[in-house]
């Protein structure tokens, strides 16, 4: 997964899993020697991802970290799970005095200004879906540089940042080469990550 690409995982420790799903990140984790923790707010999540995780907590995150939860963590990770929140800088606040000393967290955010979807603003289009940068469950919108500004006036300073996703729609050319697709979507997200970026993609430590 990409988020966890960006990371490198030379080592092993504690993890947080900050919306854990059923527990796909955990699993990547788990095998690579990390202790996880999740949470989510579902409960057939948190049955999935007990599997691989050491405990997992259904709670509701606009009430900021679980009491039981507060770390210390040597990794926090948030995949699409900021855009969802009302103030997600108070949950960044917080996890900001969970992690380690040398501990990193990890944010995935969808692109608002992705090439695809300014061609729909300027096609007069702003229409919510079910899923994707548009999902309506969406509650915050984010660019390259409006996320990092917002994860570092929450206690941390970035230190890697990219754009990740397809650039184009490439149908059957991506099986047909797959490695010449996945170098230009690579390319380009490293160019330009604000405008080719489906998502983006953050590492931090607390300042």
């Amino acid at each position: 997964m990409p988020l966890l690409e960006i990371l490198g995982l030379e080592h092993s420790g504690t993890a947080l899993d900050v919306g854990c799903g059923a527990g796909d990140n955990a699993r990547i984790l788990a095998a690579r020697g990390w202790s996880v923790f999740g949470i989510t707010l579902s409960p057939a999540e948190q049955a999935s991802a007990e599997q691989v995780c050491s405990k997992v907590w259904v709670h509701d995150l606009e009430r900021g970290l679980p009491e039981a939860a507060t770390g210390p963590y040597d990794l926090v990770i948030l995949s699409h799970v900021l855009e969802h929140l009302r103030n997600p800088e108070s949950l960044l606040s917080q996890i900001s005095r969970a992690i380690t000393p040398e501990g990193r967290v990890a944010v995935a955010l969808p692109n608002i200004l992705n090439w695809h979807q300014r061609l729909l603003f300027l096609a007069g289009r702003f229409e919510y879906s079910e899923e994707g940068i548009m999902d309506n469950t969406h509650l915050r919108f984010y660019t390259f540089s409006s996320a990092r500004q917002m994860i570092e006036k929450s206690g941390f300073r970035v230190v890697r940042a990219k754009g990740a996703g397809s650039v184009l729609p490439w149908g059957p050319l991506r099986q047909l080469v797959p490695c010449f697709t996945s170098s230009i979507d690579r390319l380009f997200c490293r160019l330009r990550p604000g405008l080719f970026g489906r998502q983006l993609l953050y590492v931090a430590v607390a300042k």
